[in-house]
């Protein structure tokens, strides 16, 4: 009698990383950097350690001392990282494990509790330092999660992350994603990669609901963690202002704002974008919605060029619309590059007007960190006044509440919704 074979058992991913140190680091630190401590900043950076008792590796826990040796804080260690210790609790003493992991990760997800009544099943459940846990980013799409990682310090705790998610948090499977800098140092990865499966088997694309619109999400290999998840507020506002206008998307990738205006009633949407992949998804963005009547009708035209190139020839042929959105990439991945990124802010913003019909709408958007929100409100109200078109506002946002600011530092998303 022929007996059924049975299929191996995947090995687990994690298997291979080695756990923590339990001897915990002893630092000691400038009084500059106690002072940031002590108001709850989540950075210690190496400048600002004066002594290290211990030979740490990546992700194990560093205890933090003033000079009369009181408690100030404790956190993950990161030897290679300027930031060498990302902190994970101030002022009072705790043990950090699973259980601590799970409080912590469950505090996050009350914070967001009412998402779902929203008709929206893709948010970020763990905004990094922002909710306590920083360089760890968690995004939900439906049954789904991907965390993904900005510091090498919490591949060791992965294992205690997956275990606190499945208490806290529960998931039909999860995706680990890695951020450039640690892809940047396979010595760390114990064989990881960007884009491996952790947990259950998710599909490469997923489908989730955002205020009731169909998205697709390529977890494994779109940008961030599969969809920009930051700007649903702003796409919200987009699709109250969008009835009866003609919508150009400028920096479209796969079409949020595009679908946006559609369902608010924007007769035509164009879908600008460098990327080929990225309209392709915008496209299939809309024929997810197709039977929402004002998707249905509206004409989308998807256009593949350089955004600066396309204003300008659309500026020439005398191509205009009645609402404008514009929300390129970071454009300052670096302190040196701000002087550039608001040079090109504002001559987005030239270019932008110069297919903005009189009366027109116009959304200015920054995710630029480095950038500040003052600079960037004034460098679009300069170029706007240089081409004669002075803007007059009807709103500036930030942050939805699934990207809560909770350091100076986390603040970077910013938008200014205008007329001119």
């Amino acid at each position: 009698m022929a007996t059924a074979s049975v299929a191996p058992a995947r090995r687990d991913p994690l298997a291979g990383i080695p756990r923590p140190a339990e001897r915990r680091l002893a630092l000691r630190v400038t009084p500059a950097a106690q002072r940031a401590l002590r108001q709850g900043h989540p950075w210690l950076f190496a400048q600002g350690i004066t002594d290290l008792r211990g030979d740490g590796k990546a992700g194990d826990l560093a205890v933090v001392f003033d000079e009369y040796r009181r408690f100030l804080a404790i956190g993950l260690y990161d030897p290679a990282s300027p930031i060498r210790v990302r902190i994970l609790q101030h002022a009072t003493p705790a043990t950090i494990d699973r259980a601590w992991l799970r409080d912590r990760l469950g505090e996050a997800a009350e914070w967001r509790a009412t998402l779902p009544e929203t008709g929206t099943t893709g948010y970020r459940v763990v905004h990094g330092e922002n909710d306590g846990l920083p360089g760890l980013v968690i995004d939900r799409y439906d049954t789904t999660l991907v965390v993904k990682l900005y510091s090498a310090a919490w591949l060791p705790w992965l294992a205690d992350v997956r275990a606190a998610l499945d208490e806290a948090i529960p998931a039909g499977g999860i995706v680990l994603r890695l951020s450039r800098d640690v892809q940047r140092r396979p010595e760390a990865l114990y064989g990881l990669s960007d884009g491996t499966a952790i947990a259950g088997s998710p599909p490469d694309t997923v489908i989730f609901t955002e205020n009731s619109l169909r998205f697709e999400a390529d977890l494994y290999r779109g940008q961030k963690t599969g969809f920009f998840l930051d700007q649903r507020d702003n796409r919200a506002r987009v699709e109250q202002l969008a009835a009866g206008r003609r919508t150009l998307n400028v920096f479209a990738y796969s079409g949020g704002f595009s679908l946006y205006a559609a369902r608010g009633g924007a007769p035509e949407v164009v879908s600008l974008d460098a990327s080929a992949p990225a309209l392709a998804a915008a496209e299939r963005n809309f024929a997810l919605n197709s039977h929402i009547p004002a998707v249905a009708s509206a004409r989308h035209e998807l256009l593949q060029a350089d955004a600066f190139d396309a204003l300008a020839a659309m500026q020439q042929a005398g191509r205009r619309f009645d609402l404008v959105i514009v929300d390129p990439p970071s454009l300052a991945g670096s302190q040196n590059q701000v002087d550039g990124a608001l040079q090109a802010y504002s001559r987005l913003t030239g270019l932008a007007l110069g297919v903005l019909e009189p009366g027109g709408a116009l959304v200015m958007c920054s995710c630029s960190a480095r950038v500040g929100a003052p600079a960037f409100f004034a460098t679009v109200h300069r170029a706007a006044a240089q081409a004669g078109r002075p803007l007059n506002e009807l709103d500036r946002t930030g942050h939805a509440i699934d990207h809560p600011v909770r350091f100076p530092e986390g603040a970077y998303l910013k938008a200014l919704f205008a007329t001119a």
